[in-house]
């Protein structure tokens, strides 16, 4: 059984004191192509939607690569520690 490298669930942060603090979100400037706003307008994108939705899953991803990297000389070590010593309580294990 070797170690995962999971990312335990970040803390959400507070919410910020704004016209919108109740939904947790805050204005910001973006700079977007022209050609790529125009056409998810046509498309009735809604943008900030989409921009918080990708966001959101490029800084998740963004943390579990940074996790990962961080911890990756704890998880060789007990990933070979499992491959040469087996799983503590193995020998009881009935499956």
């Amino acid at each position: 059984m070797h170690m995962e490298s999971t990312v335990p669930d970040t803390p959400k942060l507070p919410a910020t004191r704004s016209r919108s603090a109740a939904s947790g979100k805050r204005a910001t400037n973006l700079s977007l192509s022209a050609d790529v706003l125009d056409a998810a307008k046509r498309l009735d994108i809604n943008i900030s939607q989409a921009c918080d939705s990708f966001l959101r899953g490029f800084v998740r991803r963004e943390q579990e690569r940074r996790w990962r990297e961080e911890h990756a000389d704890f998880i060789a070590a007990y990933n070979a520690g499992i491959e040469s010593e087996g799983l503590p309580l193995d020998e009881w294990r009935s499956f």
